[in-house]
């Protein structure tokens, strides 16, 4: 009865691990951290979370493969649309203006984020969290040219994520757009392959561009919103009241989340400018009203016709609402 009972309470513990694709001790890196202690601590040990930063258990293309399959655990990061096209909604350009919008739709009961919750699900995800990041930007290892009139080609080749928002997007702000795998980006930008990145926001080009970004464009782009995502199989394992620890800490993780990120993309643009020297562009409300309206003339159709152009529209309907 004693083994019995040992083993039962064995059962209740859970190693979890944790992927994220930015680098040791970046702002994801220590909130996660301390996202896993506090859930440690609402579990009495019944739950702890390993963080494994800088995509140390794959492309976070591949580890949300492996949590849809349960090989993985737990991740924080952007939605992979390679499982589902659809998932290129999350990313859509210059879907959000402001930091309202973006909280009306991404945060909670956002349309955006219910339905990105629902496509997870469908690949046996648990969807635990929303994780605003940034509005995102342009970095330029040389100088911008035409940096606020979309009317223009500037010859600039630049890296864009191998998802057809990015793609489109760079190429109707005047750039050579080349989809390259985020593991390949630096060096292709060292090696003069590529002039810049499309896809990032500050905080991103100072984590994993720094040195090869002399130019910031804050085009604001498109909203960066990351997810904290486990597998169905891993949350089945946990006992209702652990389940239950860990959703409130998620829940309160991403509430304190909201509270902090539009000042942390101001600190970011700043320190790309103090401390590397790198020139932040500024663009005037006419400039940014002129890249959204061509995105929007542009690319959204296209877009919406590669998700699908009924079932798009449905959410946009809801946004405009």
């Amino acid at each position: 009865m004693a083994a019995l009972m040992a083993l039962a309470g064995m059962a209740q513990t859970a190693d979890l691990k944790m992927s994220h694709v930015r680098p040791q001790d970046t702002t994801i890196d220590k909130e996660l951290r301390a996202f896993a202690a506090d859930v440690e601590a609402a579990t009495a040990g019944d739950v702890t979370i390993r963080i494994f930063p800088a995509s140390a258990l794959g492309d976070y293309t591949t580890v949300q493969e492996r949590v849809s399959v349960g090989a993985i655990d737990m991740a924080t990061q952007p939605a992979g649309a390679g499982a589902d096209r659809r998932m290129q909604i999350s990313s859509f350009p210059y879907l959000a203006n402001t930091w309202d919008e973006a909280r009306a739709i991404y945060g909670p009961d956002g349309p955006v984020r219910n339905v990105m919750a629902e496509l997870y699900q469908a690949q046996d995800i648990t969807m635990l969290a929303a994780y605003p990041v940034y509005f995102g930007g342009i970095s330029l290892n040389t100088e911008a040219v035409h940096p606020g009139d979309p009317s223009q080609k500037n010859g600039i080749k630049v890296r864009v994520p191998g998802i057809k928002s990015f793609q489109l997007t760079g190429e109707a702000l005047g750039y050579i757009p080349s989809p390259i795998p985020f593991s390949e980006a630096f060096t292709s930008i060292q090696t003069g392959v590529v002039d810049g990145v499309i896809g990032s926001g500050a905080e991103g080009y100072y984590a994993s561009f720094r040195d090869v970004t002399k130019t910031y464009i804050p085009a604001n782009t498109h909203f960066e919103v990351w997810y904290m995502i486990i597998s169905n199989a891993s949350l089945a394992d946990l006992d209702a009241e652990d389940q239950e620890a860990l959703k409130t800490a998620a829940a309160e993780f991403e509430a304190k989340r909201w509270t902090v990120a539009e000042e942390d993309q101001g600190t970011w643009e700043a320190k790309l400018a103090d401390e590397l020297g790198a020139e932040v562009v500024t663009l005037s409300d006419e400039q940014l009203k002129a890249m959204s309206d061509k995105i929007r003339a542009e690319v959204w159709p296209v877009v919406l016709e590669d998700v699908g152009a009924e079932w798009g529209q449905g959410i946009l309907d809801q946004i405009n609402k």
